[in-house]
């Protein structure tokens, strides 16, 4: 059932599997589900109104259908099926994949085409390149895209956000490189004692990350260190530095670059005064 929803695009297949999944011929049961699933994932402005998105009171937005393609292709599954060039289904003979673009060329593994006359044509897609001897994934969609009339059923539109795409997963896959971030010993931070002293905290090893030549990243830190107390030696681990959001965010260790002194008498009283 999944191949024929993810393969050909079977919105038949769609309410089918939204009737089997509420065990309720009410389609709208299934449709609560679905914005109910697109709320948990940030999809600010997208609104389910039938299983397929066929339906003209289904609307999104190319940033939401990323978060959701970010959210399905964490699944086995559902990665293996959207990869296809083709399957057999039983009772339907033979389907073929419309999404797969050149494959072999740029890597490309899935994920969903969608067309009609008024919506155009869309993809969701799904590309790899290895980089420092890892598989990256790639993750893009584009929307809105609507070749010259006539186009009956965004046929025409359909090729053109297949050929707009290739483009860009082209460029993108060719600017993707790594960089170093973070560079071991660099001072990130500091712990403060409240009494104007301040250890610095450095990164214990280089922290690269990929990503295309200008893009922003975004530095957080994470606790889970050891606490930080009086007496505390250079190299105490006190937490992580994390480059992006997302289970594998790269990261790397952050420790005290000196230890970290007791307050002197001094210090304290001032502190009281």
């Amino acid at each position: 059932m999944l191949k024929m929803l993810m393969i050909p695009s079977g919105n038949n297949v769609a309410r089918l599997l939204g009737r089997w999944h509420t065990q309720s011929e009410d389609e709208t049961v299934f449709v609560r589900k679905m914005n109910e699933a697109a709320r948990s994932l940030g999809m600010k402005n997208t609104v389910y109104t039938d299983p397929s998105g066929l339906d003209k009171g289904t609307v999104s937005t190319a940033v939401d259908q990323l978060k959701l393609a970010e959210a399905v292709m964490k699944f086995d599954s559902f990665r293996q099926v959207v990869a296809l060039p083709d399957a057999d289904v039983p009772g339907a003979g033979r389907i073929y994949n419309n999404t797969l673009l050149t494959a072999d060329a740029l890597s490309v593994r899935g994920i969903k085409t969608g067309s009609n006359t008024p919506a155009g044509g869309t993809l969701s897609w799904a590309a790899y390149k290895t980089v420092d001897g890892e598989d990256r994934l790639i993750l893009g969609t584009m929307m809105d895209q609507h070749a010259p009339p006539r186009d009956p059923n965004g046929a025409n539109s359909l090729k053109l956000v297949l050929d707009n795409s290739e483009k860009v997963i082209t460029a993108v896959r060719e600017a993707l490189t790594s960089a170093t971030a973070v560079r071991k010993g660099e001072v990130v931070g500091a712990v403060d004692d409240g009494l104007g002293g301040r250890t610095p905290v450095v990164a214990t090893r280089d922290l690269t990350v990929v990503g295309i030549p200008g893009q922003k990243v975004t530095l957080a830190f994470r606790g889970g260190g050891q606490d930080v107390v009086g007496g505390s030696r250079a190299g105490t681990v006190v937490g992580e530095l994390t480059v992006g959001g997302g289970a594998g965010a790269p990261s790397v260790p952050l420790a005290l670059g000196s230890e970290f002194p007791e307050p002197s008498v001094g210090a304290r009283l001032m502190r009281v005064g």
